[in-house]
């Protein structure tokens, strides 16, 4: 019954309530998530347009010069951390799996018979095979069709004529009017102690590139045959032209020697290694010489190229680009001689020697450079000479030249960024059957860096950067397959490469002696603060602890060349050398042998394991920390010191004005060192915003901004060494492109800082001098413009 409780409105149900749509709940999830997917996927494209880092390096020829790095990556899965295994537990491995018994088997494999360059595939096929058997699957070799000489025969004899003859000269000489003084023996003694020295197919003594020639003339003695050496002797008048050079080793490259003396109009040069440069332990001083002791074996002799290195290495006749078949051949005399030139014995250089005693004037009258000769004890006086007229030398060469395979091995382990690279390298080729030391000691050091890291491999790590391995052929003859390697593939190098680790005279002896860029100078000695030195006075030394802290300027004569002087890549080359007071090395000899390694060279192989260590040690740093271990700053330190070193040479050459000239230069890099020192703070603070690890999960996005700001640093280290090369390259020798680092123009080996601009203040050339303030002022404010942008 309704009453006044009863509603106004019934609601009468005429059947269950239902959804519009099958399936409701399911289309409302679907939309929600397709809704977010779009969302996300418009965040992501706006974060990639704002926080990729611009890569406009430089004008349009700059740009042409090298190919830039891709913007965009993935960031790796395990970023920051490296992927399968804690950094701590790689570094663990790499500590402690070089082992001196395998450093030992390598050596005693490398050393066992001759490997010329161009003559040792079974090695380069062996060495293959054995990096894929440590885990670099991803090995192969590299060939290049190169142009060489090798030995067919040689003589040297000091000839006299005959009393009473009434012709002069050794031009006039006739068989019955001359006769041997002297027969050189030129070769080295078969030792019992030394298995390899008597080895049937040791190889001759020769140099490389060395021209054929059969030259008779008076000689003279020629000091170490600098440039500076042989201006002294024509400030004494000491008659150069149509003589034979004899010279010492030392000071400047061999082929220089050879240059300087073809240039002034000498007709041959025979070169010898003076024990007065070996420090304490000579024969002289008491020591007894190898086998019997560590002084130095009296008929040893050291071979080597005579390449115009500091003008033109690589293949002679394809500067520039790479030797390939097919590649078009140019000619030779801008890098070769074409003078013959032979290496001798200090034992087959006694008698000329003594034969100038009483001759022109004596070395003690020059400067200090000329009185280190060490031959007194055996009756030298150190004459100039020339030679009397009743003496002349007969210097005969005979070379073959051929082009020829050579064949680089390669081995690669993919790493997560792919255009970030770190490449390590030693050479293989050796002048002799031995190179227990050069450079076989680095061969056997890389052997263990490689099986250390596929043992990580092994673990489950896969590295953060690419890491590049390379065993150069030809290195000897004139930097030959890594200068090809690199003009072949300088693109890529280009746009990825962060560094090269060159070793190639892995140990000698205890000194540890390193040459780098300083980009890399931190990131080495850091490495070895953490490598314990073989060589304890106090126990726990580091390597760090025990070493002079002297690092090399970046010159020439092993395989870093190409890439820091002419692809622009930050590089470094070490290893442990002798000293003042240790046995002496027989460079580039027959002695240079097992034998010799395992009696005074490295006795236990211990020098052997540290610098696998330390090759491993730093390459894992390069290759595994986010934020790449350079510094800028250091950079702009070197650059002042550099800076104020040419300044003295422009006050030497009396250049007015120097203030004021120079003072586009200071600003420049003034302006360097505030944007390296910005740089490298930036750098920091990146670094320790990811050890800190703060960023929750969810923020996800922060994660991605912070990768692609550390990218963009990296991105600017990468191509900073890059923005110092200039494309024309240095006056008269155009393949070196670094305005601050070469090779010496009259050195070779040493390392010249601003050498356009050193050379044209030396060559008194003013206008040049101009010029080249110019350019190394514009091209050190492009390099710190690239760290602002």
């Amino acid at each position: 019954m309704a009453d006044e409780r009863t509603p106004l409105i019934a609601v009468v149900e005429t059947r269950p309530a239902r959804d519009r749509y099958p399936h409701h709940a399911l289309r409302r999830v679907c939309t929600i998530l397709l809704a977010s997917t779009l969302l996300l996927g418009v965040i992501a494209v706006l974060l990639v347009l704002t926080l990729v880092p611009d890569d406009d390096n430089g004008d349009e020829a700059d740009r042409s010069f090298f190919l830039p790095s891709s913007a965009h990556i993935n960031i790796p899965s395990s970023w920051p951390r490296t992927a399968g295994l804690e950094y701590t537990e790689l570094q663990e491995i790499l500590q402690s799996t070089p082992d001196a018994t395998k450093a030992r088997e390598w050596s005693q494999y490398y050393t066992s018979g001759p490997h010329l360059a161009g003559k040792n595939l079974s090695q380069a096929i062996w060495t293959k095979e054995k990096w894929q058997e440590f885990g670099i699957e991803n090995t192969l070799i590299v060939d290049y069709d190169i142009y060489v000489n090798y030995p067919i025969g040689h003589r040297l004899a000091l000839l006299e004529k005959s009393k009473g003859s009434e012709k002069e000269g050794p031009a006039e000489k006739d068989e019955d009017e001359w006769k041997v003084k002297y027969e050189a023996s030129l070769e080295e003694d078969v030792l019992d102690e030394d298995h390899t020295s008597g080895l049937d197919s040791r190889i001759p003594t020769f140099h490389g590139y060395s021209a054929s020639g059969n030259v008779t003339a008076p000689y003279v003695f020629v000091n170490y045959g600098t440039y500076q050496d042989y201006d002294d002797l024509l400030a004494a008048n000491v008659s150069l032209s149509g003589k034979i050079a004899l010279a010492k080793y030392g000071f400047v490259f061999r082929g220089l020697k050879v240059k300087r003396a073809q240039e002034l109009g000498m007709v041959g040069v025979v070169m010898y290694s003076d024990p007065g440069d070996d420090g304490e332990l000579t024969e002289a001083n008491g020591h007894a010489k190898y086998p019997d002791g560590p002084a130095r074996q009296a008929s040893s002799v050291q071979r080597g190229s005579c390449q115009f290195l500091s003008f033109a290495p690589g293949d002679p006749t394809t500067p520039g680009y790479p030797s390939k078949p097919g590649a078009p051949r140019l000619p030779v005399d801008h890098a070769i001689p074409h003078i013959p030139s032979i290496p001798i014995s200090y034992q087959d250089a006694l008698p000329l020697l003594k034969a100038l005693n009483g001759h022109g004037p004596k070395a003690s009258s020059f400067d200090d450079l000329w009185q280190t000769g060490g031959l007194s004890y055996k009756g030298v006086e150190y004459n100039i000479g020339p030679s009397p007229d009743h003496l002349a030398l007969n210097l005969v060469n005979e070379q073959e030249y051929i082009t020829t395979p050579m064949w680089n091995v390669i081995g690669v382990i993919n790493g997560s960024i792919a255009d970030e690279v770190v490449v390590l390298g030693n050479h293989r080729d050796a002048w002799i059957a031995g190179g227990a030391g050069d450079p076989n000691s680095g061969s056997a050091a890389l052997n263990e860096v490689i099986r250390s890291f596929g043992l990580a491999l092994d673990a489950g790590w896969k590295p953060l950067r690419t890491i590049v391995f390379a065993s150069w052929d030809g290195e000897e003859y004139g930097l030959l397959g890594s200068t090809e390697w690199v003009e072949e593939y300088l693109p890529w190098l280009s746009a990825s490469t962060i560094a090269y680790l060159n070793v190639d005279v892995g140990s000698v002896g205890p000194v540890f002696s390193p040459s780098s860029a300083p980009l890399l100078e931190k990131a080495l000695i850091d490495t070895i603060k953490q490598v314990q030195s073989p060589n304890q006075t106090i126990p726990g030394q580091t390597v760090y602890d025990v070493w002079d802290k002297q690092i090399a300027t970046m010159g020439s004569g092993s395989d870093f060349t190409a890439f820091q002087d002419f692809a622009g890549i930050p590089s470094l080359d070490m290893g442990f050398g002798f000293g003042n007071d240790t046995a002496v090395y027989h460079y580039h000899s027959n002695y240079d042998s097992f034998d010799w390694m395992q009696r005074f060279g490295d006795p236990g192989f211990e020098y052997h394991v540290t610098i696998a260590k330390i090759w491993a040690l730093l390459a894992a740093s390069l290759v595994e920390t986010p934020v790449v271990p350079l510094s800028a700053t250091a950079y702009g330190k070197g650059l002042e010191t550099y800076v104020q070193s040419v300044k003295e040479a422009a006050k030497s050459a009396n250049l007015s004005g120097i203030k004021s000239l120079f003072k586009p230069l200071d600003n420049a890099v003034e302006s360097f060192q505030v944007a390296s020192a910005t740089h490298d703070a930036v750098a920091a603070a990146l670094l320790q915003k990811l050890r800190d690890d703060d960023i929750p999960w969810w923020k996800w996005w922060e994660k991605v901004r912070l990768f692609y700001e550390i990218r963009k640093v990296n991105t600017k280290y990468k191509l900073l060494e890059r923005q110092f090369l200039y494309k024309p390259g240095l006056d008269g020798r155009s393949w070196f492109k670094h305005v601050v680092f070469a090779p010496g123009k009259w050195t070779g080996y040493a390392g010249a800082t601003f050498p356009g601009l050193v050379e044209a203040i030396g060559d008194g050339d003013f206008k040049a001098t101009i010029r080249w303030l110019e350019i190394v002022s514009r091209i050190v404010e492009r390099a710190a413009g690239s760290l602002e942008e």
